[in-house]
């Protein structure tokens, strides 16, 4: 019964994502869609959605008690690095992917997927915890993950602190969630028009980003899979020791419920679609980002529902 409960809450996310599908196989959905979707949700929807739920969800003593859950991805992540270097040696995985597949395995896809699948699964009070998520996520993608690629494409001239990270780290979600955070620590409210236009945006947040998963599922081919060893553990990092770490360190710290299935959600989900685009930029070798990132956000829609299930 629980695996069935389960399964019928992430029934509408496939649907949705299955339209997505069908309209790119349609042609009414493209490559340039998917792209025009990522731009509305990054730098409108998602950061008003920050801002409406945000503040209609939180006063300033529960901001202050949220926040600081946020060294539980922090410290799952360290923790999950350490491990990736220590598999990474133990299989001798190819030089030249040595960083990418360090940084796969313990970076995940916190918004596109980890947003709207959370949003479903737990409804809009997951999202402060979605974000709190991201801001480890992000920060650690743009600081260490960055430098791995880096290096795997002989570009280590890159410092590991640079303009290039602080842009990639305060995205316009960020400065939504932290322009929240000073409204709420402020005491300041917004009037109510204000306030209706960012709940009307935000509601647009899920869909939108559910639909933008079909259209990447269409490009997917899967006879341009081949599957090694080195790949069989970044699944294994992916979707078992990244949120075993998140349970333990949840359970350690005692946190709220909600607290500790959202970030365990976060920590289950694929690899963030950036590392491809990434290792392209820095002549790491992006094909095989690409094909893991294809991996890993089709394994999700398996272990979604599991995972679902194990948090009762």
């Amino acid at each position: 019964m629980i695996v069935l409960d389960a399964l019928q809450s992430v029934l509408s996310i496939i649907i949705i994502i299955g339209i997505g599908y069908l309209l790119t196989w349609k042609g009414w959905f493209n490559e340039e869609t998917g792209k025009l979707f990522t731009k509305v949700v990054i730098n409108v929807s998602l950061p008003a959605l920050m801002l409406s739920n945000l503040m209609g969800t939180f006063d300033r003593a529960a901001l202050s008690a949220a926040i600081g859950g946020v060294a539980i991805p922090f410290a799952s992540m360290l923790i999950s690095f350490g491990i990736a270097v220590v598999i990474s040696y133990i299989l001798k995985v190819e030089k030249g992917r040595i960083g990418t597949f360090q940084m796969m395995f313990f970076v995940s896809n916190t918004i596109f997927m980890g947003m709207p699948v959370n949003m479903a699964l737990f409804g809009e009070q997951s999202t402060p915890y979605v974000l709190l998520y991201y801001i480890a996520n992000t920060t650690m993608m743009w600081t260490l993950g960055i430098y791995l690629i880096q290096r795997d494409g002989g570009k280590r001239q890159g410092s590991l602190f640079s303009m290039q990270t602080v842009k990639g780290i305060f995205t316009p979600p960020l400065m939504g969630f932290m322009a929240a955070v000073v409204l709420i620590m402020l005491g300041i409210k917004l009037p109510r028009f204000v306030m209706e236009t960012a709940e009307y945006l935000g509601g647009i947040t899920t869909p939108l980003s559910l639909l933008f998963i079909g259209i990447t599922f269409r490009s997917i081919n899967l006879k341009d899979i081949r599957f090694s060893r080195d790949m069989a553990a970044i699944m294994l990092g992916r979707f078992i020791i990244s949120p075993l770490v998140v349970i333990g360190l949840s359970n350690l710290m005692g946190v709220p419920w909600i607290m500790k299935a959202v970030f365990t959600i976060q920590a289950a989900m694929p690899i963030a679609t950036q590392a491809s685009i990434v290792s392209k930029a820095y002549d790491a070798d992006y094909q095989y980002a690409t094909v893991m990132v294809t991996i890993t956000t089709t394994a999700s829609l398996i272990f979604i529902p599991i995972y679902r299930a194990l948090l009762g």
